[in-house]
């Protein structure tokens, strides 16, 4: 995006860097949890009319991308390796 963000867009990417940190520490649920947070915050933002159509799409893009990598990212979808 641009160099000065506005304190709706750091509030996201602070929930997409929360996510990243997550899913590489392996901490499937909480990556997950922050997921639901990011689309959550996203729609509100969506709704209340805060986000400009160049931001919407490129967080509309970082929620897609985020969404396909964490398919089957759970715990309970893990396979026990001594089975």
């Amino acid at each position: 995006m641009g160099f000065f963000k506005s304190k709706y867009e750091r509030e996201l990417n602070i929930i997409i860097e929360r996510i990243q940190m997550n899913m590489s520490n392996n901490y499937k649920d909480a990556a997950q949890e922050n997921l639901k947070e990011l689309q959550a915050k996203y729609e509100s933002f969506c709704r209340e009319d805060i986000l400009k159509e160049k931001q919407k799409l490129f967080y509309e893009t970082q929620i897609d991308i985020l969404k396909e990598r964490m398919k089957g990212f759970t715990h309970k979808d893990q396979k026990p390796y001594w089975t």
